[in-house]
Parts: structure tokens; sequence; C-alpha cells
């Protein structure tokens, strides 16, 4: 599905109504088809740094492993194959790939501690819901988390992405069509 370049929360029936979907939208459409097949509709929150834009997965597990189907306009922080044996594992698959695009600063700095399980919701509040969802997305960003640098460790310590790792995002699968 094309990117939806605003800043909404729509359930899975809005945003295959409306055919685009950002980051947590898709997240949200991949945990309804998830649940639909009979498995958890599971999601993973990647935390930033303020300059940075927060970034929403679904998980799901195949033979004890997890992936992660995710929605970006990119190259990176795309979907994951199920070859992970933790969620910790599956999260920090992502933290080379989360920089900051000016001068490559690593950005990720948290992920959710455990599966946002969408079970404990009703579907008519998430999967078939009129409204906008930002108490979902609330309630996903008071979740625990995790940090992603071991005790001691500060970001200015890390590796900056190179210039060509940087020159990746100026890729985008879809372009921001032009008001009239």
């Amino acid at each position: 599905m094309p990117i939806n370049f605003r800043q909404t929360h729509r359930s899975p029936r809005c945003s295959l109504r409306e055919k685009k979907v950002q980051c947590i939208e898709g997240a949200l459409l991949a945990a309804a088809a998830l649940a639909y097949h009979g498995r958890a509709p599971l999601l993973l929150d990647l935390r930033t740094t303020d300059r940075d834009e927060d970034h929403v997965v679904a998980l799901f597990q195949e033979r004890g492993y997890w992936g992660a189907v995710s929605k970006t306009n990119h190259s990176i922080l795309r979907f994951r194959d199920p070859v992970y044996k933790t969620v910790r594992e599956l999260a920090l698959s992502y933290f080379n790939e989360y920089f900051w695009w000016r001068n490559g600063e690593k950005t990720l700095k948290e992920f959710s501690t455990r599966p946002f399980d969408l079970r404990r919701y009703a579907p008519e509040r998430w999967v078939t819901s009129e409204k906008q969802l930002w108490w979902l997305a609330e309630a996903l960003d008071k979740a625990p988390h995790t940090k992603t640098l071991p005790p001691g460790m500060r970001p200015r310590e890390l590796r900056r992405a190179s210039k060509i790792e940087r020159k990746m995002l100026d890729f985008a699968e879809w372009q921001r069509s032009k008001q009239k």
C-alpha cells in the first residue's frame, strides 16, 4: 500500500478504505491480518531520540523464531524474516539502520520490553473503529521499554552511519504528491 504522509492513526478498516498507511497503521493492519489467520496480534514499539520518529512493527513467530512486518517509505526499517530467537534480538536488528539523516547519529534508544498484545482490546476498538486510534498509540508508548545501549555506554561512543548509509535514505518508495 502507498505511504500515508499524514499524521493519522487509523484502524485497519479505515486504512483499507483509504488505501494508504503509515507505520503504526501498517503494523495494525498486519496484526489484524495475523489475528484473522489465528495468530496473536502483537506490536513492537521502537522509540527514538526526540529528533527522530518512532516506529511500530507487527510481530509474528515461525517455529519459535521472531519476525516482523513493517511499513516504511524508505529502503531501511523494513520486514524481518523470522530468524530471531528473542524479541530483543529482533529489535536490535533495527539499531544500525536507525540513524539521523543529517549526521549519521544512531537514534534508536528503546524498544517495548514485551510484545504488545492487542488481544486485550475488543476488535471493534482497534480493527473496525471509525475513530482515530491515538489512545492505542499512547497505550503502546506507556508500555515498559528497554534501553538499546548497554549500561554505561553513551551514544557518542557509537560509530555514526557513513555517507553511503545516509544516502540510502534518499531512496523512497512513494513520493509526496504536490498539492494544487
